[in-house]
Order: C-alpha cells, then structure tokens, then sequence
C-alpha cells in the first residue's frame, strides 16, 4: 500500500489534531472548540463507549479486563517482582481511561504541584492549578470555596450505607488519624469518604462530561478505530499524521497545531515512531531523528499496591454478592432504575497518611472496600471479608518506555512498546511498603472492627518479620494503574525535559504533549483527576489565553510532621 506524500493534499484537514479521545483529550476537544472558529479534529483507536459495561460504575473490574475497551498491555519481566509481567491496562473507547477505571477522583496533593513548580515546570505551582480544578469540576459536596460546583465533570459521594465503610472510618480516629471531611479540599490528610466520578448512578467519564456535548458542534469531528502510526513533519514542523483508518492509510493535515493526548504508554511511543526521542534508540531501529530527546520514554512512574484482607464475621460484606446469578441481578436492577449496587464503584472510604515522622505530607494511600476480591474480580475468601488497598505514593524507582521493535510496512510499529517500571528498584520502596502493611494491620486491629473481625486473609497472621513481608510484596504487589511522567514537563535547558511548561515539544514546532506522560513527578493518589486538569490548563496556553488568576490560599499541613506520624 503506497504511502501518502506529505505534500499532498490531505484526506482531512483541522486546525488541531488532538491524538487520543482520553481524560486530557476529551477536555481540550472542549475547550479549544469554545471558540467555533476553530475546527477540531479528535483521533481514538477504540470506538464507543456506549455499552453498559462501562456505564455501570461497579462493572469497572469486568471493562478493565475487556480487549474491546483495553490495549492490552503488559509490562516486561520484572526483576524486583521475581519476573512477573504486570498488566498496564489502558483506555481504548472514547473517554480512554476514564472509562475503564476505578473512577476515584483525587486531585493531588498541593505540594505535589509545588514540587512540579520547583522542579522547572514554572506555573504548574497549586496556586496556578487550583482554579482549573475549580473550573472542571461539579463537586456534589465538599469544602466551600475550594472546589468548583458548575463545571462539567460531576464529582459524588457513595451513599455509605454499607457499616464496614463507617467501621473503617472510626478505626482511622481510633488509630489517632483525623477524620478529613474532604481530601480534596484543603486538608488532604487522614480518613473519611472517598468521592467519585460518578453522577445520577452512571460513570461520568471525560467522554460523558467533555467529548460529548462538544461532539455536537459544528467544528469538532471525531474518528474512532482510527490509529496514527506517526507524525509527519516538514523540517521541524509537525503538520499532520499518518493514520490507519477502515484498512486504509490516510494522512491528516493540522494547520495549526497536533496535541498527543495517547496516554504515558503511547504518546512516547508516537513520539519516538516519528523521529522525536533517544538517538541512540531511534539509530539503532534506523529510525530518522528529527529531535534527539533523551527524556522521552524516561521517567516512567506508577504506583503499587497490595490487599490487607480481613474475613469478616458479619453478612454484611460484599462477597454475597459476586457470584453471576448476583451480579445479573445487579446489573438488572442498575438498567432499570440506574440504582442499586451497580451505581457506585465501592470504593467509598479512604484516606491519606505518613509512613513515618519526618514526611512533609501524605506518602501512603488507602482505599477501603467492603469485599475481600482482587481487581479481576477474584475472590479471596468463600466467606465474607474486607480489606485495605494500600500502597506508597512517591516511589524513587524509575522505568522507561520504548519501541518493540524496528518499523514495518508505511512505517507502522512492528510490535507494542516495551514497559519496564523497574518497580521496587530503591531500598526505600520496601521499608514504605512493610510500613504500610503494619499500619494498615494496626487500623484493622482497633476497636471499631471488632464486631467485624475474624482471621487475616492477607498478608497472614505468619508474615511478621520484614523477610517474609518483602516475600509477599514481591509476589504480591500490584499495579495501582497509575503510568505517567514519560514526556516530562520541565524548563527547555532540561536535556530530560520532553515538553516545557506549555506542553510544547522541546526540538519540534507545531507539536504537543497533553496528558498524565507530562507530569514532572507522579501526584498523590489517583491520576484521572490531574490528566483532566492538565487539559484544561494545556487548552488555554494551546489558545494564548492568560492563565487563570493563581488562588493563594494555604492548604493545611501537619505542624509537628517532623516528630509525628500521625
């Protein structure tokens, strides 16, 4: 099949190519066709996210695990996990990821941001991101004056019903934690009820809150089960992308601008298909370089997790309920009403603690869930039971993305990028990951849990010793689902910079970065809410809009963090 010239005339043409219809994409879909003088073209690889399969927010586990909705990637051996692969799901639907995740909204931790500021990336401080978090979001509930109730992404609270969820609560204060009435506002420290994207029973994705309404003006066209394999450039101009549509090769001019918005896996992976990236990498897959960037595919960061199970006493958990003749049942009932069961993703309690004294603010996350199951929706115990999801925040160890292998035919990549976190590569990530177990155990074991408790399904009452946890973390720990930090933002005399602080790629023209591969550091918690808010920001620099009026005002932080823990 013979391959486009670039100088040709265009199949389609668009002032901004927006690669990936995910959490970042579908937000600058909205924004940057506000103004309806500008045409908007959106590229997604999957197709729709009509099924109830994902609409219904306790069938996340089920999408999550689906081809049709996911990449399917996996990372490689993992030397400091005994080998294990680990599974990297991804978003490929509309709405990406944010239509196949636990759908937790968690904005991050003020200092997270600072620390972006501080490490070069100028005007992503917490007082410069505040106000697009305020103007995303519809929080139903939460701190007044921090959070935005009028923006498009509605933000809710599970009914907490369940007695577990209030147990988990009152043990935290019991343990000498405070009891936070919204961790997204200005005190993200402690425990308390957890919020979601989720909004009258059904996710509300970024497709549901961004892509959708914006599909229905003029200037904005969307292509689904269309792939780009590269971008093509004049010099060091990007000006279009080639693309596999319909079996056939297209190519897709952009008179302004193209934005990757294709996640932390693929985004580096386009860049390095068309000539941005390591020179060394790109020669040796006779790719030509266009700009020699060694940060891109770098810095890959994530978060890992694993279960505290306890089997419960009391009928009052989940597991009952996640055999198939139940969740039909379920499922039933949510098509029918939007209620039920199936309208909260369940995890409805949480929180944010310090490992340790002498830790500025929380490194330590736990979602509580009253059911004792894995994330492919495996059960541990026959009974009834609950656990702790509980892992560390800001691991030292680092991986990289890169290409699978020398290019094919037109230039399509011969096989998926190769994932390597390199997960628990630091000494630190195993004394913050045995803290974890022990504090988790500690809450478990307070008084508010004993009409609940009965033996320990994992760890085990026999895993004591700091031997035997790094045993089972090592066969154990899982992948939180959290990937960015592969196109780092930073200062142009970065040389591991990938994009500066207005998503420009560093080297090239006409070319951008929105989404979670930008971030500098990985934030607190779970990502989809820092991916939306890095559209939503990236859309105003992509329109030369002056930036939002930075908000001052001072989130809480722990007086005594040097001496305390808690």
């Amino acid at each position: 099949m013979a391959e486009p010239s670039i100088t040709a005339k265009a199949d389609i043409a668009a002032d901004f190519i927006i690669v990936g219809a995910g959490s970042a994409g579908c937000a600058l879909a909205a924004r940057l066709s506000e103004d309806r003088r500008n045409t908007v073209l959106v590229l997604e690889h999957g197709g729709s996210d009509a099924g109830p399969l994902i609409q219904m927010p306790a069938a996340f586990s089920i999408t999550m695990n689906m081809m049709a909705y996911d990449w399917g990637f996996r990372s490689e051996p993992e030397p400091h996990l005994g080998g294990r692969r680990v599974a990297v799901p991804r978003g490929k639907v509309l709405g990406g990821s944010s239509s196949i995740n636990g759908m937790v909204y968690v904005r991050g931790h003020p200092q997270d941001f600072d620390g972006w500021a501080q490490s070069g990336a100028s005007g992503w401080a917490y007082r410069d991101v505040l106000p697009y978090y305020r103007r995303m979001e519809h929080a139903h509930g939460g701190e007044a004056g921090w959070r935005g109730t009028d923006g498009p992404l509605h933000i809710t609270r599970g009914s907490g019903k369940n007695p577990l969820y209030r147990a988990f609560v009152q043990a935290g204060v019991e343990a000498g934690y405070i009891e936070t009435p919204d961790y997204n506002g200005s005190r993200q420290e402690g425990v308390g009820a957890l919020e979601m994207t989720v909004w009258k029973g059904r996710r509300w994705s970024a497709a549901n809150a961004y892509l959708k309404p914006a599909a229905k003006r003029p200037n904005v066209q969307i292509m689904t089960r269309c792939r780009v394999d590269r971008i093509a450039f004049e010099g060091a101009r990007a000006v279009g992308v080639h693309v596999r549509h319909r079996g056939q090769m297209r190519f897709l001019r952009a008179s302004r601008e193209i934005i990757l918005s294709a996640s932390a896996i693929n985004s580096p992976a386009l860049l390095m298909a068309s000539g941005v990236g390591p020179g060394d990498h790109l020669h040796d897959l006779g790719i030509p370089v266009i700009a020699d960037r060694s940060g891109v595919g770098a810095n890959l960061q994530d978060h890992l997790e694993l279960y505290v199970q306890h089997a419960c006493t009391q009928p009052v958990s989940l597991n009952s309920h996640l055999g198939w003749l139940s969740r039909a049942r379920i499922g039933l009932r949510w098509l029918a009403t939007g209620t039920g069961y199936g309208a909260t993703n369940h995890f409805e309690a949480g929180g944010f603690i310090r490992s340790s004294a002498g830790i500025a603010y929380p490194d330590l996350q736990i979602h509580f869930l009253p059911a004792a199951m894995r994330y492919d929706g495996k059960t541990a115990a026959t009974g009834h039971g609950y656990q702790m999801h509980i892992g560390p925040m800001r691991s030292k160890s680092r991986g990289t993305i890169r290409l699978g292998g020398r290019q094919g035919a037109n230039g399509a990549p011969a096989a998926p990028p190769t994932i390597r976190f390199n997960y628990m590569s630091h000494d630190e990530d195993w004394s913050e990951f045995r803290a974890a177990i022990r504090l988790a155990r500690e809450i478990f074991d307070k008084p508010a849990f004993d009409p609940f408790r009965s033996d320990e399904l994992a760890p085990g009452i026999a895993i004591q010793s700091d031997t035997a946890m790094d045993d089972f973390i090592r066969d154990n720990a899982e992948s939180a689902f959290h990937p960015c930090g592969t196109c780092k933002m930073g200062d142009t005399s970065d040389l591991d910079a990938v994009v500066d602080p207005q998503c420009r790629v560093i080297g090239v023209d006409g070319l951008r970065v929105v989404d979670s591969s930008i971030f500098p550091t990985i934030t607190n918690g779970n990502l989809n809410a820092p991916a939306i808010m890095v559209g939503e920001k990236a859309a105003d620099h992509i329109l030369g809009k002056s930036p939002l009026e930075p908000d001052c005002r001072k989130p809480w932080t722990q007086r005594d963090w040097q001496t305390s823990q808690r």
